[in-house]
Parts: structure tokens; sequence; C-alpha cells
């Protein structure tokens, strides 16, 4: 994996835990906004908002980088607009550019041929 690669996973793995965070409490605050007086709504959904811009934004970049499948891109944006999704997400590319520095040393120590 090259640093090009390694730093757009990052950079998209970084963003999607915020987003998932943004998008849970706007959640809370919708059903608080309907039960309460308490209406955080336009702050969150703005934060959210670019948040979530963020997030594609990144996935475009680490999609181009990291050469995905169509099945893969499409996973990790679908994980975007699910509530948890951007968790799994994290972990997800965490696991994925941790694989990807292994094989990188491997490959320059001679050990793989790939």
């Amino acid at each position: 994996m090259d640093l090009k690669t390694a730093s757009a996973l990052r950079r998209l793995r970084l963003v999607s835990a915020p987003e998932a965070v943004s998008f849970l409490l706007l959640m809370v605050c919708s059903v608080l906004k309907r039960t309460t007086d308490f209406n955080a709504v336009p702050v969150l959904g703005a934060v959210h908002g670019i948040l979530f811009i963020i997030y594609v934004i990144f996935w475009i970049d680490a999609w181009n980088n990291a050469k995905w499948a169509f099945k893969t891109g499409a996973l990790y944006f679908v994980l975007s607009v699910l509530p948890f999704g951007g968790f799994f997400a994290e972990r997800m590319l965490r696991r994925e550019a941790e694989a990807g520095v292994i094989a990188s040393r491997a490959r320059k120590e001679g050990v793989v041929n790939a």
C-alpha cells in the first residue's frame, strides 16, 4: 500500500466515527424536538451535513486511491447512511489499512512477491 492510499483510508476512517456520532445525536434531537421544547436540530443538522459532505469527499478519494471493487465502495457509502454504520466502517477501514501496511512491509522485505 502506498502512502497516498494509506492517507486516503486514514482520512476516511477518522471522519467516519464523528459522522456516525453526529447522525445519532441528530436522531436524538429530532425526537426531543417533537417531545419537548428543546430544539437543537438546526445546529446538529448543519454539523452532520458538513461531516457527511466531508465523508463523501474522502470516500471518493479513498475509492479512487484504493481501487476498490464496486461492491466494496458501495458498502462504505451505505454504511455512511446507516445509524451505526460509521462505527463499522471505521473498524473495517482500520483493518484494511493494517493489512495493507503488513503486506507492504512483507513485499519490501522480500517475503512475498505480490
